[in-house]
Parts: structure tokens; C-alpha cells; sequence
């Protein structure tokens, strides 16, 4: 069965998922966790297409970058939260307003 349906739809539900938490969650984790299930969906599309590409290990090679850079940017990201959490001791969106004029 050769047919790029079914891992495009999974891949558009990721997508709508991760952009609703990024969206509707007031918690930082909670926001980078919606981040990474899109970068999740973007790895299935790029898993999804190499199997129909002539090269096939191009799609691979894109999503192993892409999983280095989730990788880097949770890291960075969550030793960015902890140190928020420690200065304000909170880690709501809605009241980090410090740097706000």
C-alpha cells in the first residue's frame, strides 16, 4: 500500500493539536510541549515523503536536523523557564510583564 493519506492526516491532527496548546495553555512547559508536537508533525511529513522520494534518505537526514533543533531549542527553552520560575516565581505568561511599557 502506497498511499501518503494516512500519514498526512496524522500529521495534520499533530499540527492542529500543537498549535491549539501553543494557543489556549497559559503555562510556559505547556506551550513548548504544543511546540514540539508540531515539530513532531513536521517529521512525519518529512519521514512520509522521503518514502515516496527517489533519494529516500534525504526525508530522513531533514528530520534528524529537525529532532537537533527540537532537541536544542526544549533545552535552551526549559533552562529559560526554570530560570523564570526562579525570578518570579511563576511560570504564567500573563504575568511576566516586567519588561512590558
Amino acid at each position: 500500500m502506497n498511499n501518503l493519506t494516512p500519514y498526512l492526516l496524522v500529521s495534520a491532527c499533530l499540527l492542529c493539536i500543537g498549535f491549539t496548546v501553543v494557543v489556549s495553555k497559559k503555562n510556559l512547559i505547556m506551550m513548548l510541549m504544543g511546540v514540539e508536537l508540531m515539530l513532531n508533525a513536521i517529521n512525519i511529513n518529512f519521514v512520509a515523503f522521503s518514502k515516496f522520494d527517489v533519494i529516500p534518505e534525504r526525508g530522513q537526514l531533514f528530520s534528524i536536523f529537525v529532532m537537533l533543533v527540537a532537541v536544542a531549542e526544549i533545552s535552551v527553552g526549559l533552562a529559560i523557564v526554570l530560570k523564570i520560575k526562579a525570578y518570579y516565581k511563576d511560570i504564567n505568561p500573563d504575568k511576566l510583564d516586567t519588561l512590558k511599557n
